[in-house]
């Protein structure tokens, strides 16, 4: 079941360079699972034991199953990760010629790690939006896969220092990507570029304009199993794709007694302050319109719980000392569970102790995860969730290392273990809470 599990995790990583490939992989995944789309734009009429899903954005993705019982008895289970990944995004009027040569001027999107970027072969996706020659709009996802790029390093030795001081990168003078050359006689653009994949990889469309895009950058070295005895899962956008994947199996392997639900928002990395993030209305709007009345949906919020799933930081063995000694989790130990006393995280301790009881008698470990008391911390979409919902909430994640770069390590066992304790959350029969 593991290796099953693991090729599927790095099919979905591989055919999911953004969140938009990332949500057109998942839709497909639920439509063969049985689950029906929902335009929110369409009246609805959920039936008991019916599965549904809808997107916003192309970006962000809510599934659900309505659960035989009554919800405002049972309650909903519901996981939460995010579609985005920091990376490199392309501006809108990209193109750069310098000696030659023919580049992209890009901004950084989310926190990246920049030095990894570097002497990379890159590849370019994302969404275009063009206007057809009957003048309608129409959104394409392009995705080039063949390494179309690279931003090179700066030779040690003409940067004598480097490895003393660190590689101190300037994103906007020093990380633009190199496509090839040009002449003054013909100088690409990202147009044309676009004009032809498209051309050739949409044989039914007819474009009269490209009116505009979201393109990222991403590394073409693919997902793999990585160690002597592939122990580590090494590959792009782990952070926060991995969770993605984990909670849409324990989704679909999910009966329908209870009623649970996935979202996957996108914009987490940039702060999730959009109409398809999580601090947008996306989520409440979606229960509100399931579940009835302000009564209703009050008495089933009571009644339910949100694990927000999002990568933990594993301790590293050469920076052991970035982590508190008490509470560094290890890779292939089990899913982590993230604590702030600040709420960065939205553990508590009755959430945190429902999820080591589903730990347990899924026959899975788990471990603990809080930042040193003199570092900072990051969050996830679970306060955001927590406050905006009002749905008691916890997060855990899967520990990694390289959390942010371009290619980052988790362990080959711990997305399987997860998926096993969220599968079993989804079937939780009595609503989540402890008695006072």
């Amino acid at each position: 079941m593991i290796d099953s599990f693991n090729q599927g995790l790095v099919n979905f990583l591989n055919a999911s360079p953004t969140p938009f490939h990332a949500v057109e992989y998942m839709v497909a995944e639920l439509r063969d699972a049985g689950f029906q789309p929902l335009n929110e734009g369409d009246e609805w009429q959920l039936e008991p034991g019916g599965r549904y899903y809808v997107t916003r954005n192309d970006s962000s993705i809510i599934a659900f199953i309505k659960g035989r019982q009554d919800e405002a008895q049972s309650g909903i289970r519901m996981v939460g990760a995010h579609t985005d990944s920091p990376n490199l995004r392309v501006k809108p009027n990209p193109d750069l010629y310098e000696k030659g040569y023919w580049q992209l001027g890009i901004e950084v999107y989310g926190g990246v790690l920049r030095a990894p970027w570097m002497d990379r072969d890159l590849s370019l996706a994302g969404r275009v939006t063009v206007r057809l020659s009957n003048g309608k709009l129409r959104n394409l996802l392009v995705n080039f896969e063949d390494p179309i790029a690279t931003i090179p390093n700066l030779a040690i030795h003409l940067n004598r220092t480097v490895n003393d001081d660190g590689a101190k990168l300037n994103p906007q003078t020093q990380m633009a990507p190199v496509l090839g050359r040009y002449t003054d006689d013909h100088k690409p653009t990202l147009n044309g570029l676009l004009k032809n994949y498209i051309d050739a990889n949409y044989a039914d469309v007819c474009v009269d304009e490209i009116l505009d895009f979201e393109l990222s950058f991403y590394d073409t070295q693919g997902a793999r199993l990585v160690g002597v005895n592939r122990d580590f899962l090494c590959a792009a956008r782990l952070d926060n794709l991995l969770s993605c994947y984990i909670g849409l199996e324990a989704l679909i392997s999910s009966g329908d007694d209870v009623s649970s639900l996935l979202v996957c928002n996108d914009h987490e990395e940039v702060g999730s302050m959009s109409a398809a993030g999580a601090q947008g209305p996306m989520l409440e709007t979606l229960l509100r319109r399931w579940i009835g009345d302000d009564e209703r949906v009050a008495r089933v919020i009571d009644r339910s719980m949100m694990i927000s799933v999002d990568n933990a930081h594993g301790v590293h063995p050469n920076y052991v000392e970035a982590h508190d000694r008490s509470h560094g989790p290890l890779l292939n130990h089990g899913p982590t569970i993230k604590i702030n006393a600040n709420q960065r995280y939205a553990t508590t301790s009755e959430t945190s102790a429902q999820f080591k009881a589903l730990c347990a008698d899924s026959g899975v470990p788990c471990q603990s995860f809080v930042t040193r008391a003199d570092m900072g911390c990051g969050s996830t979409i679970g306060p955001i969730t927590a406050s905006e919902v009002g749905v008691r909430t916890l997060d855990v994640g899967v520990p990694t290392f390289a959390m942010h770069s371009i290619r980052e390590t988790a362990g080959s066992h711990d997305s399987y273990n997860l998926s096993k304790v969220l599968a079993a959350f989804f079937a939780l029969a009595n609503p989540p809470g402890a008695s006072a």
